[in-house]
């Protein structure tokens, strides 16, 4: 599965959570930037993840 695939289900579940949760926010977004600033730095690292 590509990273491009799994960002929508990663923002649907995020949403979910803020919705539930609305303290988790700071946390959900900040581990998706992080996220995502890796996969953009080393972009080689996560192609092996993809199957």
């Amino acid at each position: 599965m590509e990273i491009v695939s799994i960002q929508p289900i990663v923002a649907l579940i995020a949403g979910v959570l803020i919705l539930v949760i609305p303290r988790l926010l700071n946390i959900i977004v900040a581990l998706y930037l992080i996220f995502i600033g890796l996969v953009g730095l080393f972009p080689d690292a996560f192609t092996g993840l993809a199957g």
